[in-house]
């Protein structure tokens, strides 16, 4: 059963909407899937109420019972789990990365965010997890704040992921009413992201398509 670990130290760098794309990803590939929504605040978890009653299933979960929410999830038949985390918050993100197969630091290419970076390199590094910043909120073109990314994760012994989101208003509709970018606008930029993402995420942990 994969887990994926989204974790990163700044907050608003995009870490619930990587972790809820990802998992709807999964559920339209027919993976029984949920998101563990680690984060005090929940907002994993009130999207999943505004989404009702289709997949992911999204649950809470305390970071001191992150391993044994993950043993109740494998034991109901979860095949796919991606961990939501908190911001600001060293045990929690030191526990999802522990658990997973795979981590993904999402960052947007500012200066204050890319300086967060360090702690969770330090993490992962300790953890030997698989890591891998992906960039969000790019602006249109902006190749040079994407290299500049690129060279301060790559100083801090941090992997790029080859797929980046832009600055898309389909994130931030989606998330609204509890769907996802593909599912308010499939052909759009936004969405092709996703889908591309998924992709990568599926190669990097071996999942095969069903059907």
């Amino acid at each position: 059963m994969p887990v994926v670990a989204i974790v990163s130290q700044k907050g608003g760098s995009g870490k619930t909407t990587l972790a809820l794309h990802l998992g709807a990803c999964a559920a339209y590939a027919k993976k029984s899937a949920c998101v563990i929504d680690t984060d005090p605040q929940a907002t994993a978890a009130a999207w999943g109420d505004w989404r009702g009653e289709f997949l992911p299933e999204v649950i809470t979960s305390p970071p001191a019972r992150l391993g044994r929410t993950i043993q109740n999830a494998q034991k109901g038949g979860i095949e796919f789990i991606v961990i939501d985390t908190p911001p600001h918050a060293e045990a929690a993100t030191r526990e999802a990365i522990m658990a997973a197969d795979l981590v993904l630091i999402p960052t947007r290419p500012r200066a204050f965010d890319l300086h967060a970076l360090k702690p969770v390199a330090d993490l992962v590094a300790y953890a030997g997890k698989p890591a891998y910043v992906v960039l969000n909120a790019m602006p249109s073109g902006a190749k040079v704040l994407a290299a500049e990314a690129g060279k301060a994760a790559e100083d801090l012994g941090l992997a790029m992921c080859p797929v980046s989101f832009g600055d898309r208003a389909a994130f931030h509709r989606s998330s609204a009413k509890g769907e996802v970018a593909q599912e308010i606008d499939p052909e759009g930029k936004a969405a092709k992201e996703v889908e591309a993402l998924w992709k990568w995420v599926r190669k990097q942990l071996g999942i095969k398509a069903k059907g």
